[in-house]
């Protein structure tokens, strides 16, 4: 069935009205039709089923029948720090980072960004990049929408302490060690193993900036012997740390 993000309260047994961009993607777009279900989800856990009762150019609403029990997080706690890349990979990396269950988006700049982004114009990529997290939740079934956090330096990030029960993974091609040399992870506040991973752009991270993740608690791995585009790197680094410690 048809997956619509419904940031607002959903009223139970009640109706409620989808605004103009939805209501014509609805209608236009996936040519739905009065008595169709579709499932609203509200990006904070909760789903429902829901039948269309009236489907116009700019106005569909509909009315809210039962609430889905749906269990579709990962045990993993995973948060992705990647380094800005170029065109669609950026976007690339996103999509597959949520249907993987990546539970927040880090976007940083390092020395070797291609893409150079500040002010208006790095809050517009923010808001871009926060729609493509929504439409893979509304494609992979999820129900929570990861948070796309506001752009920041390299070091700015880094140099942060990390949290409390949440280990730190840098990928680096000269590291010795791999996943499989890390220890079991510790479990956050809600007894989910917790990490945070980081991931360098296209001309990969500088020496020095692996140095400084390293001092600041970050553990250096490598993804096998050969060199991995920046976008394969982060989605092939999620789906091994969902076999060790997810739900693959």
């Amino acid at each position: 069935m048809t997956r619509i993000y419904f940031p607002d309260p959903i009223p139970a047994d009640g109706r409620c009205q989808l605004d103009a961009r939805k209501a014509h993607h609805v209608s236009h777009v996936l040519r739905l039709k009065v008595g169709d279900v579709v499932i609203l989800f509200d990006g904070r856990g909760t789903a429902y089923d829901a039948q269309i009762a009236q489907c116009q150019q700019q106005t569909v609403s509909l009315v809210v029948e039962q609430l889905r029990i749906e269990r579709t997080e990962s045990p993993l706690r995973v948060n992705l720090v990647q380094a800005v890349s170029s065109g669609d990979r950026m976007d690339y990396t996103i999509q597959k980072a949520v249907e993987l269950g990546v539970n927040t988006v880090q976007p940083v700049l390092s020395a070797r960004c291609v893409v150079k982004l500040s002010g208006e114009r790095a809050d517009k990529r923010i808001a871009h990049w926060q729609a493509v997290v929504i439409a893979a939740c509304e494609q992979s079934g999820r129900l929570v929408v990861p948070e796309v956090k506001p752009l920041l330096r390299y070091t700015q990030y880094v140099e942060q302490a990390l949290p409390d029960g949440e280990i730190g993974l840098l990928l680096d091609p000269l590291a010795t060690n791999n996943l499989r040399a890390i220890a079991p992870l510790p479990g956050d506040a809600e007894g989910r193993a917790a990490v945070s991973v980081l991931v360098g752009p296209e001309g990969g991270l500088t020496a020095d900036e692996v140095t400084r993740a390293i001092e600041c608690g970050y553990q250096a791995i490598r993804l096998g012997p050969r060199i991995l585009r920046t976008e394969t790197a982060a989605v092939a680094l999620l789906a091994a740390m969902q076999v060790l410690w997810g739900d693959f």
